[in-house]
């Protein structure tokens, strides 16, 4: 606001400084020139202040002549009814602008709150994990995208997900709400991380097969995705890859991707069967970080059209600050590889393994003053 009140002394000092030349120097008229006044404040202020902008405008135009002692001319009465024409334009402008505005703001209010019902935030912790999450869209005014995640507790282990719908707008909407309520959904149904797999499968493929009756594209449909389970008290992570682009693993100092051993195709292009996807199990010790990705992180391109190399770049992180920073290294770096703008909407987990506490016994850390209390 005192940026805006800072600028609106530029128009001002305008219709000042054109005014006194015209008054001073009565063989030259720079009236015309007033309108720049209202249609500058037009580009930075409501219709308003563009409005009280435009009648100082006129009001300069008139005071010349006054200030000379002379009459209004038909020339400057033309110039006066210019002004005050081109000003009201102004206005009408500036307030259909300001509703567009406004209209473009709960817009994306609702696709914020949108994307916050459909991708609920992951929990920072989860028994010995420490989490972070980010979601970078490919377009600022299109804040949902088909890039999914989402986490619930599986006995005494946390089981993740992350995805990547086929598609953008309403359809990819309707498709992440279906996988992200399917997963949360069937949580209580103690599935194996297979039969997890298989149950998403089938939520996707039976929801496209009913939806290509009306829509062909809709048989065309699919879903990368990967599932994790990482126990709470063993070091692994069990991963099933649908897919998807392989996770990368921080291990002392190293980087390298978790690749499946046999990637399972995407979810949704043909009815599951087990033997379609394997579980593969990785170590995943204390201080390990996993990085989970989309591939709109792998495929955004700089200028000169190479992909983000983002093994590499991680391999560059000096790994101060646990996955909360990794997160943000990642996202800062790839926006500058991209110039700031990335083709496709990108998500990134990181979850770090810290070391389980184990309770101390009773009376471990007694005072050793209270050992020669009671021997007396």
């Amino acid at each position: 606001m005192r940026a805006r009140h800072l600028l609106l002394l530029i128009p001002l000092a305008l219709i000042v400084a054109i005014t006194i030349t015209d008054i001073l120097t009565p063989g030259i008229q720079l009236g015309p020139l007033l309108v720049v006044a209202p249609a500058l404040t037009a580009s930075f202020a409501g219709p308003l202040l563009t409005g009280v902008m435009g009648v100082l405008a006129v009001t300069g135009q008139i005071l010349v002549p006054v200030s000379q002692g002379s009459r209004m001319t038909a020339s400057l009465q033309a110039q006066a009814l210019g002004i005050t024409l081109i000003s009201g334009f102004l206005v009408a402008f500036r307030y259909l602008r300001g509703r567009q505005e406004q209209q473009l703001a709960r817009t994306r209010s609702v696709a914020v709150a949108t994307q916050e019902v459909l991708i609920r935030p992951l929990p920072r912790r989860s028994g010995p994990l420490r989490i972070a999450t980010d979601y970078i869209a490919a377009e600022e005014e299109a804040q949902v995208g088909g890039d999914l995640y989402a986490s619930v507790r599986h006995g005494d282990a946390t089981r993740l997900v992350i995805g990547d719908v086929r598609g953008k707008g309403l359809n990819a909407i309707e498709d992440t709400s279906l996988l992200v309520g399917a997963f949360h959904g069937s949580s209580y149904r103690n599935l194996s991380l297979l039969h997890m797999v298989l149950h998403l499968g089938h939520a996707m493929y039976w929801k496209w097969a009913r939806d290509a009756v009306d829509d062909p594209v809709a048989a065309e449909s699919f879903v990368t995705a990967l599932l994790l389970d990482i126990p709470d008290d063993v070091g692994l992570v069990e991963i099933v890859s649908c897919g998807h682009p392989p996770p990368l693993l921080l291990h002392g100092g190293t980087v390298r991707p978790l690749d499946a051993s046999s990637p399972g195709c995407p979810l949704g292009l043909m009815p599951p069967a087990e033997d379609q996807y394997v579980v593969d199990t990785f170590g995943f010790e204390p201080g390990d970080i996993l990085l989970l990705y989309t591939d709109g992180v792998i495929e955004a391109r700089n200028r000169e059209g190479t992909f983000y190399p983002l093994a590499e770049r991680v391999a560059a992180w000096d790994g101060n600050g646990g996955p909360e920073r990794l997160v943000a290294y990642v996202h800062n770096d790839l926006l500058h590889h991209a110039d700031g703008h990335i083709g496709d909407d990108a998500a990134l987990i990181a979850v770090e393994r810290l070391p389980i506490e184990r309770p101390r016994p009773p009376g471990r850390d007694a005072p050793a003053a209270d050992a020669g209390v009671t021997g007396r």
